[in-house]
């Protein structure tokens, strides 16, 4: 078996004119957590809108497991084990936090819809199953004590850690997390960095984040992928990427000389 799970084959976006992503191309290992950062703009969301299947790359493809992802729907991609969380939020904010989880969680029950109906003995136990797992999703992220209230009472954090809790309940293989830190104080990013570091080991998942909070990337990420205005400029170890010339450059731009 390949160590690498996720591959990008010289991916391109172009919206018109534009090339918000060019030629782009990565790989990340199996049980790998890795960070893609980028100033803003530099299409670090566009490329997990590619990845999940929300767009259809212009130019290249997309690898998971030595598969082709070409063509495929984003339900599609995640019942085959990518699971995301986006930049905004999108909880079905008039449901539960339990039921939030548990929709996420139905994509791979084996019932049949006459069970359902019938309210049958496998329907029962699978449901029951579920909703057990789901709840020690929820303890996970101290969760569990809101788990019947609605998910739009939740603080801004606390829907966020929601959104990571419902992509674990499609059981994926790797789980690409869009800013997850976003609108979180100082204590609630650090929790957060510590609690990813630990669903990679509990779950035996492989990580791929987006994110601007530079100490939470450079603190748990292995392996930093950097893209300014939709190309790759750099690739390595958060030393090597902090050291990087072309990155202090983008980030902090070039002095103009007269």
């Amino acid at each position: 078996m390949s160590d690498v799970l996720l591959e990008a084959k010289t991916i391109t976006m172009q919206f018109g004119g534009l090339k918000a992503v060019c030629a782009l191309d990565f790989k990340v290992h199996r049980g790998q957590l890795a960070g893609l950062i980028g100033p803003n703009g530099a299409g670090k969301t566009t490329v997990f809108n590619m990845l999940t299947g929300v767009y259809q790359p212009t130019q290249g493809e997309v690898i998971l497991e030595g598969q082709s992802l070409k063509g495929l729907k984003p339900y599609e991609i995640s019942k085959r084990g990518m699971a995301r969380t986006f930049q905004n939020i999108r909880l079905f904010k008039g449901l539960t936090v339990l039921d939030n989880v548990l929709i996420a969680g139905h994509q791979h029950m084996k019932y049949m819809m006459v069970d359902s109906i019938l309210q049958t003995q496998r329907f029962v136990k699978t449901e029951q199953e579920l909703q057990e797992k789901c709840m020690n999703l929820l303890k996970i992220f101290h969760l569990e004590e809101k788990a019947h209230k609605p998910a739009n009472s939740l603080p801004y954090g606390e829907q966020r850690k929601l959104e990571i809790v419902r992509a674990l309940a499609t059981d994926p293989k790797i789980i690409l997390l869009d800013e997850p830190a976003a609108g979180m104080n100082h204590s609630e990013t650090h929790h957060l960095m510590e609690t990813i570091a630990k669903i990679r080991e509990q779950f035996k998942l492989t990580v791929l984040l987006i994110e601007h909070d530079m100490k939470l990337v450079m603190g748990i990420c292995e392996n930093i992928f950097v893209l300014d205005h939709g190309v790759k400029i750099e690739e390595g170890t958060p030393e090597q990427v902090q050291g990087s010339k072309k990155v202090i450059e983008a980030y902090l731009g070039v002095e103009e000389h007269a």
